[in-house]
């Protein structure tokens, strides 16, 4: 999963303009707080109907760039 801006966005007036996926209000940080604490894909899209595998691939994907963000960023 190379393109995840493709299923992930901001919107200023949606979830107070924090990572949600394309036409949900389901914040990114809430797929990646429930694999966190050792949800399967499975479990996420049975809470989350909307959400397809490809969604929370682009989850771990977008958490990956930012922490290398990071990471490139320390002194």
């Amino acid at each position: 999963m190379k393109n995840w801006n493709k299923y992930i966005t901001s919107d200023p007036n949606i979830s107070h303009g924090k990572m949600c996926f394309n036409g949900t209000r389901i914040m990114v940080s809430t797929v990646l707080d429930n694999l966190a604490d050792g949800m399967a894909y499975e479990e996420i899209i049975e809470d989350y109907p909307p959400l397809k595998t490809e969604h929370i691939s682009a989850a771990i994907r977008y958490a990956s760039e930012l922490t290398q963000e990071r990471i490139l960023a320390l002194p």
